[in-house]
């Protein structure tokens, strides 16, 4: 049986499709029904759910840094039901997972970096996450759940350096000292000679007796 509706219970309809849906289909929604949803009201909408966003992040972030977790719950949730592929939603996860951790609330913050790994947008916020979640889970004593999370990232640049410093840290947890040395060498060539990881990298070679190149040294 086909189903009737007016011009106001089709309008609606089609706003409920788009929020469910990518922009590249919505743009040829928009031409194909110009005179029911416009291009103005379409542009309105999108700057109108940036704008809710945002006030919801917002709102998470200032209870989080008053330490109100618990409060801030339900915020996160918001944002993850209504504007589940918004950047302010992983931002506020990955902001949450901090403050999980921070509490020693390491099996919520592995949640969260979850969502984030499968939902992440853009796409640079899944490799961060990853990143994170094996730092937490190694931390947790799972060392090979953190190697294999690390293995699971496609793309990896401009973070090749801290991803080679926790497969170190991974290593040095198993005693696999020479491959935790070669790791952090790796991890120590790929950064800037005022970068502010460096320090920590030649402490952590250091203890290991590993002798330090020279930055900006080729050898």
């Amino acid at each position: 049986m086909v189903e009737v509706y007016d011009a106001h219970e089709q309008g609606e309809i089609v706003k409920k499709w788009l929020s469910e849906n990518g922009s590249a289909i919505v743009m040829g929604l928009v031409i194909a029904f110009g005179g029911l949803f416009g291009l103005k009201q379409w542009q309105s909408w999108q700057i109108n759910n940036r704008q809710q966003a945002s006030v919801e992040f917002s709102v998470m972030g200032d209870l989080l840094g008053s330490g109100q977790l618990d409060a801030a719950v339900s915020n996160f949730e918001n944002l993850k039901e209504d504007y589940p592929d918004s950047p302010y939603t992983s931002m506020a996860a990955m902001q949450f997972a901090t403050a999980r951790v921070a509490a020693s609330q390491p099996d919520l913050a592995i949640g969260l970096y979850e969502f984030v790994i499968e939902n992440g947008y853009p796409k640079a916020m899944k490799t961060i996450a990853r990143e994170r979640l094996a730092r937490v889970l190694l931390d947790q004593g799972q060392a090979d759940a953190a190697l294999s999370t690390l293995e699971g990232a496609q793309d990896i640049i401009g973070l090749e350096s801290r991803f080679a410093e926790v497969r170190g840290d991974i290593y040095f947890s198993q005693g696999q000292l020479s491959e935790a040395q070669a790791e952090y060498l790796e991890a120590l060539e790929m950064l800037e000679a005022a970068a502010g990881d460096r320090a920590r990298l030649v402490m952590k070679l250091e203890s290991m007796g590993a002798e330090i190149p020279v930055a900006g040294s080729d050898s």
